[in-house]
């Protein structure tokens, strides 16, 4: 490779980056200033990521990527290895699996120091007297990488050790991982590395997918993983990962290397690379990074286990998560004599971490938004074992628990799981701030101000504010809503994202196919069944549309009960709390719930935008009869050929009234089979009267509605 450092290209020493316009340029002058950028950008990878002493600015270094990105897209000059590659390519219908060069085995290993001598002995009775490297164990995703006259060729999973899944497209997005090596390299190499999330970056991007209303990854681990095993390399390209090497698998000419290569060594020979330190001192060259910090070579395993107790004690302050000391026989004729297992080599040793265990750190605490404007503080830990499962956040709840405990960012806490299951911080253990947390007076989502009601907070943004509107398309579109298949919560936040969405979920019905063929992925079957699901949702009945619109505390029992009450829309908007309270079920909170949801004028606006575009909540008849006029019926348990929804119309279709909780004002309770106990010990409590299926159809036929009954 060319000595970049040299002064003949302007963008390695204080470059120059107010560039000609594009248009200015020839054809010729375009190729030889996209072949410098190429290469200075390469050499301030090597400078930033392997020697850890960058020349440039990283605001320099964007305007030259942005500028060859520029050249490359103007002039058609893109490259499969060019830097411009780790923005993504196109998305793949699957990972296809490959076979390794050589296969990849696994490390045996323990958390037991008399274990880890039960080694040592192993080795020496084996091969004799032996040094040994000590390194991390990095806690990310292995992957193998080959070079082929020095470009980067093929990347690809562990696996099974044997066959893996090709990440090519992926890895090519990653910056530390160079798309082509440095200095005097073999023609074929195949290196062994390991993709991991930093530390703080792993935090932030929790932090990001917290505030969007997603799930966090529970571990760096799994965060690298799933990044790099995307179907769209954009995906992984939006990902922070990075990488170290630490293993040669191969190296040599092609066509020799996989026959004449030594699986129990994977080197390019004792002469050329005899020792693991000597790798360790030869990657570098190469353009490949690798952990320099934490390395020690010993010839006593008593010094192995030290460097493992005192990486242990580190183990917070490190930038990347391990999970113990990967100790292994430096010299390479000796791994070769020591040979394999079938699933592990016998010159290696993983020396573990114990699992962290309910006492932990609070990295950050963030605030999300709910569907209904609820605000939730959440606070994102370094990841720990509870219980057998590792968390990494916890909700907070509400700032009067907050304020209880004092906790705040940096305090060690402890977690306790509700039932087993919920997370949750029971108790500050060691405080390391002043204070405690406070809840924001603007919704971080749209900056509206924020309410508080008793304990808990609400954004005032309504429908409008980006994380509700994320939150309330998905469930305006779900089981509980319009039921518009294929109306996810990933859709969800990809129209909202792309600007399809962007007002309030009116816009739904302003999509057209053009819209929605523009985003990546889609085809014309999905797009089509999409718009075919929206249009047939237009009319919804009453009670699904007020579910639908996400009004706090109104659900699809109690906007059943609303529906069938007022019977029109106008009617439910115009409503004020004496009146929904008048319907049995709905207390003083839901009332008021409802009618501050249509006294806010941009939840109004959204209503009338939607029937603007054609929604028509159709009116539920109230003229019923009047057989059952001033019976108030509940029911519980199921009937035989009836479902619940049919019983209720039954009896208000008669002018009675069918309610889900069991008052004072009920008349009759009616138990069926497997019934619950809270609604019979409310009747017990109320002195309700109880009847079997058999005495209700009874009394229906006493009263003169016919029915049949089962």
């Amino acid at each position: 490779m060319t000595d970049v450092d040299a002064p003949d290209n302007p963008y390695v020493r204080d470059p120059d980056t107010d560039f000609e316009p594009v248009a200015a340029l020839t054809d010729e002058a375009a190729e030889d200033q996209v072949a410098a950028l190429r290469e200075a950008i390469r050499y301030h990878d090597y400078r930033y990521y392997v020697e850890n002493d960058p020349v440039i600015a990283d605001r320099t270094y964007d305007q030259l990527f942005e500028r060859l990105q520029e050249l490359e897209d103007a002039f058609d000059l893109e490259t499969v290895d060019s830097p411009t590659r780790r923005v993504g390519g196109q998305p793949l219908d699957e990972l296809e699996t490959v076979e390794h060069v050589v296969p990849m085995l696994s490390i045996d290993s323990s958390g037991e120091p008399e274990d880890v001598r039960d080694f040592d002995s192993r080795v020496r009775r084996a091969v004799g007297d032996v040094s040994y490297v000590c390194e991390p164990k990095f806690d990310g995703l292995s992957v193998a990488v080959i070079y082929e006259e020095g470009r980067l060729v093929r990347a690809a999973t562990r696996g099974d050790g044997i066959e893996g899944e090709d990440v090519t497209a992926n890895v090519r997005t990653i910056t530390s991982i160079p798309q082509r090596l440095r200095g005097d390299y073999p023609d074929f190499l195949a290196v062994r590395g390991e993709v991991y999330m930093p530390r703080e970056a792993f935090h932030a991007f929790n932090r990001e997918r917290v505030e969007a209303g997603e799930d966090p990854f529970a571990n760096p681990r799994n965060a690298a993983a799933g990044s790099l095993r995307q179907l769209d390399p954009s995906v992984t390209a939006e990902r922070p990962l990075e990488c170290f090497f630490y293993d040669v698998l191969a190296a040599g000419e092609h066509r020799q290397v996989v026959e004449e290569t030594d699986a129990s060594r994977g080197a390019l020979g004792v002469d050329d690379l005899p020792t693991q330190s000597s790798e360790h001192e030869r990657l570098p060259d190469w353009g490949l990074r690798v952990e320099h910090d934490w390395y020690l070579v010993t010839d006593d395993v008593e010094d192995a286990l030290s460097f493992r107790d005192e990486m242990l004690d580190r183990r917070d302050d490190l930038p990347f998560e391990v999970d113990g000391v990967v100790i292994k026989v430096d010299d390479r004729e000796a791994c070769a004599r020591l040979g394999t297992t079938a699933r592990h080599y016998r010159w290696a040793y993983a020396y573990k971490f114990p699992a962290r265990s309910e006492v932990t750190t609070i990295v950050d605490v963030v605030v999300q938004v709910g569907r209904t404007g609820r605000l939730t503080p959440v606070a994102l830990l370094e990841p720990v074992d509870v219980g057998g499962v590792t968390v990494s956040r916890a909700s907070l709840h509400n700032q009067s628990e907050i304020a209880a405990m004092g906790v705040d960012v940096g305090d060690e806490v402890r977690l306790e799981r509700a039932g087993d299951v919920i997370p949750y911080v029971a108790e500050v253990t060691e405080s390391h701030s002043d204070g405690h947390f406070e809840m924001p007076e603007e919704c971080p989502a749209c900056g509206s101000p924020v309410a508080r009601d008793g304990p808990l907070h609400y954004c005032t943004g309504g429908l409008q504010c980006p994380a509700q509107l994320v939150q309330g398309l998905h469930y305006f579109g779900g089981d509980d809503g319009l039921d518009i298949e294929g109306l996810g919560e990933q859709t969800a936040e990809t129209l909202v994202e792309a600007g399809l969405v962007e007002e309030d979920v009116a816009d739904l019905f302003d999509l057209t196919e053009t819209d929605l063929l523009e985003l990546e992925g889609w085809g014309e079957k999905s797009v089509r069944n999409l718009l075919e699901e929206i249009e047939g949702a237009k009319e919804p009945d009453l009670a699904t549309f007020l579910a639908a619109i996400g009004i706090p505390e109104v659900g699809p029992t109690v906007a059943r009960d609303i529906a069938r009450h007022f019977g029109d829309i106008d009617s439910v908007m115009d409503a004020d709390e004496a009146d929904l309270q008048a319907i049995d079920g709905v207390g003083p909170s839901v009332a008021a719930r409802v009618t501050d949801f249509f006294g806010n004028e941009r939840n109004r606006r959204v209503v009338e935008r939607l029937r603007e575009r054609g929604v028509d909540p159709q009116p539920i008849e109230t003229d019923a009869g009047d057989e059952l006029a001033g019976l108030t019926v509940v029911f519980t348990g199921s009937v035989e050929g009836y479902t619940r929804d049919d019983l209720e119309a039954l009896v208000e279709s008669h002018g009675g009234n069918a309610t889900g909780s069991v008052s004072g004002n009920t008349d009759y309770l009616v138990v069926g089979e497997n019934p619950g106990q809270s609604k019979r010990d409310d009747a017990d409590a109320n002195d309700v009267a109880t009847l079997d299926p058999e005495a209700f159809f009874e009394m229906l036929d006493e009263r003169g509605v016919a029915v049949d009954a089962p």
